[in-house]
């Protein structure tokens, strides 16, 4: 069994900073990449950064020079650091992992979201 718990949302007005973090536990052989996608109110999942298991990272055209991601390879942990937030940033933040639970196993496995919101 697999699970991932975030941590770190709340309530920010725009302009301040979050940081929200992610830690895998349960059986795991490895993890590839983490990530973390967000949904606001009425709209679709979407990507938000995601990292590989050796350091390279992506992120959406929108948070790009305003979010970091990073990993604790060590703590399976991956952390989103969010900082000039915005309200269009509202939304429910959900971490993303690739996982193997043996050699020949791998799957994506799902946060149970934290909340963001950010007032004007």
């Amino acid at each position: 069994q697999v699970q991932l718990v975030e941590s770190g949302g709340g309530l920010v007005q725009a302009g301040g900073s979050l940081r929200l973090s992610c830690a895998a536990s349960g059986s795991i052989f490895s993890i590839n990449a983490m990530g973390w996608y967000r949904q606001a109110p009425g709209k679709q999942r979407e990507l938000v950064a995601t990292i590989t298991s050796s350091g390279s990272t992506r992120y959406d055209d929108s948070v790009k020079g305003r979010f970091t991601i990073s990993r604790d390879n060590g703590k399976s942990t991956v952390l989103l650091q969010m900082n000039s937030l915005k309200p269009e940033d509202t939304g429910v933040y959900y971490c993303n992992a690739r996982i193997r639970t043996t050699v020949s196993v791998e799957r994506n496995y799902w946060g149970q979201g934290t909340q963001v919101t950010v007032s004007s």
